[in-house]
């Protein structure tokens, strides 16, 4: 039974809901406020919430300073070429765990857990000379193989292998009677149910590969590979020091996918999480 509030009970919620969010609104708003800023007015205190001069300069300047539209581009296709692989290599690696009985399975998912302990601060230099090695440094291909067989993929089997278990296992004894093969089963029936689940895990690993600062920072030294993180630090004046009115314009159109991502996707984001539980 929903509990029903009076009308003063909910001004007064909501009113305490507003207090409580402007300490994450307000970073934004003073990010995108002091993009159309002159220097002189983003460090004025009391701060100005709205600008008096708009200066809509710094959004061409990014592309004048810097290959920004390709910088992008290199953002998002290696974000979207990572999401889809970790869905496909965390799907099927949680699928195994959670209803393929194996001598040694719960030790292996054990160790594989561990990995989420070790930082990749400390796995970094041997990665660079492995991939060193293969030929792929200033290229993608570390940013694209390292998420999707390393620690964000890791955390996505877990996730999918708390939600397989989850599933009644009546759904698929009635298939295999029915002559279906694993895969099959897996195919038509678990991965089909698991859409909450590989929402969540979507969203994960594309904020964590979208984000992504220090492995950009090893492995690429060419502007025209470089991505968004990386691209942002980039923004320079002869001295060294931040221009800092293009860079927020910069930060700006860089949160502006992760955003439209959180907003449009929110609702399968917390059904994912709450249907993983903690089962098994």
């Amino acid at each position: 039974m929903k509990a029903e509030f009076s009308p003063r009970a909910k001004i007064a919620i909501y009113g305490l809901l507003c207090v409580l969010a402007i300490p994450f609104v307000f970073p934004t708003w003073w990010m995108v406020t002091s993009s159309v800023k002159p220097i002189s007015q983003i460090f004025a205190f009391p701060p100005d919430l709205i600008p008096r001069n708009f200066d809509f300069s710094t959004y061409s300047d990014i592309f004048r300073l810097q290959p920004f539209a390709l910088q992008y581009w290199n953002s998002a296709y290696i974000a979207a070429i990572v999401t889809i692989g970790t869905m496909a290599v965390s799907s099927l690696a949680g699928y195994a765990f959670a209803r393929i009985r194996f001598p040694g399975a719960n030790l292996l998912f054990m160790v594989l857990l561990l990995g989420l302990l070790i930082p990749s601060e400390v796995t970094i230099v041997p990665l660079f000379q492995m991939f060193l090695k293969w030929g792929m440094i200033n290229s993608h291909w570390p940013l694209i193989l390292m998420p999707i067989f390393g620690a964000p993929s890791v955390f996505a089997t877990f996730v999918m292998r708390q939600f397989f278990i989850a599933l009644p296992v009546e759904l698929e004894e009635a298939a295999r009677v029915d002559g279906l093969s694993r895969f099959k089963i897996f195919w038509t029936i678990a991965l089909p149910l698991a859409r909450p689940a590989l929402a969540a895990v979507a969203i994960f690993t594309f904020l964590h590969s979208w984000n992504l600062y220090l492995e950009p920072v090893v492995f690429l030294s060419s502007p025209q590979n470089f991505t968004l993180p990386q691209a942002l630090t980039q923004f320079v004046d002869a001295y060294g020091g931040p221009m800092w009115n293009i860079q927020l314009a910069a930060a700006t159109l860089t949160a502006l996918p992760v955003l439209l991502v959180f907003i449009v996707a929110q609702r399968q984001f917390i059904e994912g999480l709450a249907h993983t539980g903690l089962k098994g």
